[in-house]
């Protein structure tokens, strides 16, 4: 952004959002009262696991479900299952759903392309359904998840 003010030209950089996230959870693994589940992600999402984040071993049956059926639509950036360069040579919008996803035990983090955000608002809720998996929006606070008690949850 630009201003201009008594003869000076000031400039200011006004941040970008890179990626839209959504964070697919194991239902058995996940606390039950929402204080609990906002602090158990925060400790899931700080990566202290002795892992590959890039691979789907050790993960639920459930999220490796969910994760399978996802990368159809949405291919990881990185891992065994990363876009091929045939793929991304034949596929003239697949740059744009390129997904990173940070896989864990009992949760999958996936960071969309801000520009493919509907695509994955529309198709990972299904999914999740399907799969039988949670579902938290870490850009609105919400949690869809049947069995846990959140209450008034935070806009």
């Amino acid at each position: 952004v630009v201003i201009e003010h008594l003869n000076m030209t000031i400039f200011i950089k006004v941040g970008t959002i890179m990626s839209y996230d959504l964070m697919v959870f194991e239902k058995s693994k996940a606390p039950m009262f929402y204080e609990d589940f906002l602090n158990w992600t925060s400790e899931q999402t700080n990566w202290n696991e002795s892992r590959d984040y890039n691979s789907i071993d050790g993960t639920s049956p459930q999220l490796v479900s969910w994760f399978m059926e996802m990368k159809e639509t949405f291919p990881p950036l990185n891992g065994a299952f990363s876009a091929t360069d045939e793929e991304i040579d034949n596929d003239s919008d697949i740059e744009r759903r390129l997904t990173d996803y940070s896989i864990g035990t009992d949760i999958i983090y996936a960071s969309f392309g801000y520009s493919a955000d509907e695509e994955a608002d529309r198709l990972v809720p299904i999914y999740a359904k399907k799969h039988h998996v949670g579902l938290y929006n870490p850009q609105t606070c919400e949690v869809y998840c049947s069995g846990m008690v959140y209450g008034n949850m935070p806009t």
